[in-house]
């Protein structure tokens, strides 16, 4: 008769597996390692494709054309050597530079604070229960998706200074034409509406991606404390969209201080030339001037873009505060 050496209801110790030979060690230890290099490289490599484009056409131009901007380089003379700030001190001193940054920065100022005011009112209008409301939301898009020269030549046309609509309008009511290319405020004005017909939209659906963000208990708890739609707007749903509104106005700064394509095609595609050009010609279309018609000066061109580049850094740092402080005292 045998006897159960184990304890009743005590587990039988499984047979030890047998030991692996030398190779199947390594085997097994350089998948371990495998594994471990997976987990520390693996998210590297998944952002890796976005700084290789961004040093190759970011980065990289960035420098080179720091580079450039130091040396006397032109299309039939080539690159005639050092010069230092001789570049920047020729821009610092040329007047149509600083005319065309003031069109720039009026055009930007002008085109800028009423867009996102729109677009602001234009969100919070869609955040309510419409009919069509996913067919209103994809009709505000349309405008950006559509060609930049196709807007161009249309509001071209619209503000044209004898057959357009604009003072075809105008004349209906009573009123004087206007000539759009003869005055600063005038081209401003109508360069200032083809830049918000395209991007209001734009703006307008970030900032109701982030107004369906905020809980609604926030908006039923304001209305039993009496908190009239108008007051919920300006107290609750601005402070809390806050970050979105600091985005929207550095993009806006951004692509504020570049614009080209627009006052371009508003002078009929020509870039250094035309009637009435000085009133609204802006920084990245005399960029182009000097470097690419006539000139050929890529010396003065690559001076004026870093020029450029340090500005729009400049501006989007001084309306980051800006707003951000008055955020916060719309908050307290």
């Amino acid at each position: 008769m045998s006897v159960n050496t184990h304890a009743a209801g005590m587990p039988r110790h499984a047979a030890s597996p047998p030991p692996l030979d030398p190779g199947q060690r390594r085997k097994q230890a350089r998948q371990v390692r495998l594994g471990r290099l997976d987990l520390k490289m693996s998210p590297y490599l998944y952002v890796a494709p976005f700084f290789i484009l961004f040093a190759v056409f970011g980065f990289f131009p960035l420098i080179y054309t720091g580079w450039v901007s130091m040396r006397e380089w032109g299309l039939i003379k080539g690159d005639q050597g050092f010069v230092g700030l001789q570049n920047f001190q020729e821009v610092l001193a040329d007047a149509n530079f600083w005319n065309a940054m003031l069109n720039t920065f009026g055009i930007f100022v002008v085109a800028t604070v009423p867009q996102l005011l729109l677009a602001l009112m234009l969100a919070n209008w869609l955040n309510r229960k419409l009919r069509f409301r996913t067919a209103l939301r994809m009709g505000i898009l349309l405008p950006n998706i559509t060609s930049v020269a196709a807007v161009g030549i249309v509001f071209g046309f619209i503000f044209a200074d004898r057959y357009g609509l604009a003072n075809w309008v105008l004349q209906s009511l009573s009123l004087d034409p206007v000539s759009w290319r003869g005055s600063r405020w005038a081209s401003w004005t109508a360069i200032a509406f083809m830049v918000d017909w395209r991007w209001t939209g734009y703006n307008a659906l970030i900032y109701l991606a982030a107004m369906q963000a905020i809980p609604r208990d926030l908006y039923e708890s304001a209305s039993l404390d009496g908190a009239s739609p108008t007051r919920q707007f300006w107290q609750l749903t601005v402070p809390l969209i806050q970050p979105t509104i600091l985005f929207t106005v550095i993009i806006s700064t951004i692509g504020g201080m570049q614009l080209f394509t627009e006052p371009l095609m508003f002078n009929y595609g020509a870039a250094g030339s035309g009637s009435g050009l000085e009133n609204f010609q802006t920084i990245a279309m005399y960029i182009y001037t000097t470097t690419f018609e006539g000139n050929f000066k890529y010396g003065l061109g690559s001076a004026m873009s870093w020029l450029l580049f340090m500005l729009i850094i400049f501006f989007a740092l001084i309306n980051f505060l800006l707003v951000r402080r008055s955020l916060k005292g719309s908050v307290k």
